[in-house]
């Protein structure tokens, strides 16, 4: 767990880290370097979600490369489907991370929803609905890896 002190927040207390695979943790299916450590470093204070459309079809590789397996969102409807799953975990609980537009109501529910700019792009409503938005996976962990980095951004 990842207790957050947020002047004009309140008290935050992450339990969960929900990420997009394609674009967010991998490119054209293939996982970028670096982020299994990184992602490995955050499994003893979060438990860790893939949320995937599987969209370049290689979604068992990157599980067995994380040893996690991430949940397949059917066609249609992936918005909602993701943000459904945020809610379920307790959404003031989960910190997620995103960039494409199916991806902006699952920002927009979590406590703290962190927008990256992917070599795929980042679909502008989910650069809105983010409270963060990051050049790359590597800064949200490392945001994630050193709280107080968030409390610095997110107070008001």
């Amino acid at each position: 767990m990842i207790e957050l002190n947020i002047p004009g927040r309140g008290l935050v207390s992450l339990e969960h880290l929900v990420c997009d695979v394609n674009g967010t943790l991998a490119l054209d299916g293939q996982l970028i370097e670096g982020v299994a450590r990184q992602l490995n470093n955050l499994r003893d204070r979060l438990q860790v979600h893939l949320l995937t459309a599987d969209t370049s079809g290689r979604q068992d590789v990157i599980d067995r490369q994380l040893n996690l397996t991430a949940l397949r969102i059917q066609p249609g409807e992936e918005a909602r489907q993701k943000a459904e799953y945020v809610a379920r975990l307790g959404a003031e609980r989960v910190v997620a991370i995103g960039q494409g537009a199916n991806d902006a109501r699952m920002l927009a529910a979590a406590a703290i929803g962190v927008c990256v700019l992917s070599p795929e792009g980042a679909a502008v409503e989910t650069l809105m609905a983010a409270r963060l938005v990051v050049p790359d996976i590597h800064a949200a962990f490392e945001l994630i890896e050193k709280p107080l980095r968030l409390v610095a951004t997110l107070r008001k």
